[in-house]
């Protein structure tokens, strides 16, 4: 009777050193963040269509360049990526991609109406989306490190033993900057559109 009940035991506590709680856990700590970079991008596309229309009331001009911003929010609104996507690195790539539009969109509108920065609708709105820009580097950032915690989780003993067995468990894409982010943005604001 003592001998099941120290193989029971033993038992239990090698599967409780393979990872059974704690694969899942850093799994679902990783998708949460991923929720945290989609709630700010999300709120980024909430704010463009107010600061189209700040835009629209103080120039008719330069319409393409509103078609973009609005285009580019459009674009971004389409890629989704659930939990279930954040091993796929080309969906990834896409979303990604796409986020990027949404910035270089932003940038290209303030370029173009430099005369908007003393607006206060425009300031407070561009305020806003500064904020937003900083919550989402925020959240990649710690969707970044919640990926790294359970990439590595998933591959070092003992874990790596429960996360193939009982979970199957692949390895989650990071997000990544696209390439050339390490350069800063040229924004001119003399008002010459080149």
């Amino acid at each position: 009777m003592k001998f099941r009940a120290v193989i029971a035991f033993a038992a239990a506590a090698m599967l409780a050193g393979c990872g059974l709680n704690s694969v899942p856990t850093a799994e679902e700590n990783a998708k949460a963040r991923w929720a945290d970079v989609q709630t700010n991008y999300q709120r980024r596309a909430d704010l463009i269509p107010n600061l189209v229309s700040t835009v629209k009331g103080a120039a008719n001009s330069e319409s393409q360049i509103l078609t973009n911003v609005t285009n580019a929010r459009a674009q971004a609104n389409t890629i989704k990526v659930t939990g279930d996507d954040l091993t796929d690195p080309a969906k990834m790539s896409a979303y990604t991609q796409a986020q990027n539009g949404v910035t270089l969109s932003l940038q290209r509108l303030q370029e173009a109406y430099p005369q908007l920065q003393s607006q206060g609708n425009f300031k407070t709105l561009m305020d806003q989306l500064e904020g937003t820009e900083n919550r989402i580097a925020i959240s990649i950032r710690d969707y970044n490190a919640a990926v790294q915690a359970y990439n590595t989780r998933i591959r070092t003993f003992p874990d790596a033993i429960g996360a193939k067995i009982f979970y199957g468990a692949k390895p989650m894409t990071p997000f990544q900057a696209k390439a050339g982010a390490e350069n800063a943005p040229k924004v001119d604001f003399s008002g010459n559109s080149n």
